[in-house]
């Protein structure tokens, strides 16, 4: 199949409702570095595990030193051209949800109604004693009260609000607690290594069931917890769709594959979808 608009469409058009299944490559072109490169390949310094914070002070001090310097663009990344293109697209009826693997609620902020955050969402943490919430804004405030927070150049920012620093500084700095109870604070996402909430699993099935089929964007499909999805689309007899540049791991239970300009392909559609409706009516 041809990669057009035309040839898009006429995949879409058919049956929808559909599910979006988008992953860190859509939020890119908000500021927001990738995981991996188009080839998989991982970038950057490997993640702290869940068990790691979970047990080990170094590692909570370590997340959240890097996590201070890194915050802030994701604090003011905005909603890109595909964000909105989806978001145009579940208003037009065509998308029914988003599963969203990315941590960001960049699709919350377009305006996308229905949207599952199939990894937490990095607005809030969470404490591990008590089980109440704090917004990360005010975190950064107590972080920046309690450290010394230095200069860092944007190469240096890695996903999640993360960030490259050096161990002398990491090893000094100091973590804040829980307001409510001194307990230990953990960003409310799920780490590598981490489960995701069975309610929350089933949610996104029960919406892949109700639905025409899969559209996955901007995402390798590297982790399980997203690939999982797709073998459940296809195992429900539901196409599957794929909008990324490079491999992902279900290109071989793919039904329909956009890889040159996946994201410019959608947006273009969403274009489409709004001058259509704009159209006075004739007659």
């Amino acid at each position: 199949m041809s990669e057009t608009v035309e040839s898009l469409k006429s995949v879409l058009w058919e049956g929808a409702p559909w599910v979006a299944l988008t992953g860190a490559g859509i939020s890119s072109a908000s500021g927001i570095p990738t995981y991996r490169d188009h080839q998989g390949k991982w970038l950057g310094s490997n993640p702290i595990q869940h068990d790691e914070f979970i047990r080990d002070p170094a590692k909570r001090r370590r997340y959240w030193s890097r996590s201070a310097l890194g915050w802030p663009r994701v604090a003011r990344a905005l909603p890109n051209a595909t964000h909105e293109a989806l978001s145009t697209l579940e208003a037009a009826g065509i998308i029914s949800g988003v599963i969203t693997q990315n941590v960001d609620r960049l699709h919350q902020a377009s305006g996308a109604r229905t949207v599952i955050d199939l990894h937490g969402r990095l607005d809030r943490a969470r404490c591990l004693d008590c089980g109440g919430y704090e917004s990360r804004a005010a975190i950064q405030d107590r972080l920046e009260s309690l450290n010394e927070i230095p200069e860092v150049s944007e190469s240096a920012l890695r996903p999640d609000g993360d960030a490259d620093l050096p161990e002398t500084y990491i090893q000094h700095f100091t973590v804040p607690d829980c307001q409510h109870c001194s307990g230990t604070l953990m960003p409310d996402v799920v780490f590598f290594g981490g489960t995701v909430p069975k309610n929350r699993v089933e949610a996104c099935f029960k919406l892949i069931d109700n639905a025409r089929g899969l559209i996955v964007i901007g995402s390798s499909l590297s982790v399980y917890s997203g690939y999982r999805f797709c073998r459940h689309a296809v195992s429900q007899d539901k196409p599957l769709v794929i909008l990324n540049q490079g491999e992902t791991r279900a290109d071989s239970i793919s039904h329909y594959r956009f890889s040159e300009a996946p994201f410019s392909l959608l947006e273009a559609l969403a274009e489409h979808v709004t001058f259509t409706q704009q159209e006075p009516a004739h007659g």
